[in-house]
């Protein structure tokens, strides 16, 4: 990593404010003053700031409890997003993997780490969410098979995969997928009919909502949480 952008991250000061420090030959690197800004910062290299160890945190892994009206997204002109509710010391690179509707609330998953957050989202990996839907309308009888066979959403080519329909109660479901069309869970209850009037994310992969979270609060992922995902870097 350059020298600017270690020392950047480690105090939590934007670039520029590095370039000053560096330039003013108040960094050393393992005991020598160093004022090239792309000098780089090996592995286990002990770097200081006038004569003060300066140590690059480890990466974040949080969950997060998304309350309603705010979006997965790490800035936004017209709606806060879930890093505001993020203390600013913990925000630097932190980004969610995957979204949520603004509408939708429910289990985020935050990380600076962006290989792990990768795991979490590409297609191939088919990582398994579940849901919390309640309806407008009560459940078609063939509910069940229909998900399970998959469905041809409007606009689309390729039919779902299959997935999992729970039935709770009339106007109530628990639904499972393995994918992230546009708006799926929505579409597939358009598809039989109906309308989502609530939608609530429990869980994705192994990684179950903290049920002591309240909607806007956040904490650290335990290690066997981080690790279910595949080992961080």
């Amino acid at each position: 990593m350059r020298l600017d952008k270690y020392l950047s991250q480690a105090r939590n000061i934007s670039r520029n404010q590095a370039h000053i420090h560096i330039r003013r030959g108040e960094v050393s690197v393992d005991g020598v003053v160093v004022k090239k800004l792309a000098s780089p910062v090996a592995t286990g290299a002990r770097v200081e700031l006038d004569g003060a160890s300066v140590v690059l945190a480890g990466p974040r892994y949080l969950m997060l409890h998304k309350p309603l009206g705010y979006v997965c997204a790490t800035s936004d002109g017209e709606h806060p997003t879930v890093l505001d509710l993020i203390p600013v010391a913990l925000q630097r690179d932190l980004h969610p993997a995957g979204r949520l509707d603004i509408d939708t609330s429910g289990l985020v998953l935050l990380s600076s780490d962006g290989q792990w957050t990768h795991r979490i989202t590409a297609p191939r990996r088919r990582c398994p969410k579940v849901y919390r839907v309640e309806l407008a309308e009560p459940l078609v009888a063939d509910a069940e098979q229909r998900f399970t066979e998959g469905m041809l959403l409007r606009n689309e080519s390729e039919p779902t995969r299959p997935a999992a329909l729970q039935r709770l109660g009339p106007q109530s479901a628990r639904v499972t997928l393995s994918e992230g069309r546009y708006h799926q869970v929505k579409r597939m209850f358009a598809a039989l009919g109906n309308r989502v009037v609530a939608l609530h994310r429990e869980q994705i992969g192994a990684v179950v909502l903290d049920e002591s979270l309240a909607p806007g609060e956040y904490r650290h992922l335990s290690a066997a949480e981080i690790a279910a995902f595949g080992s961080p870097t």
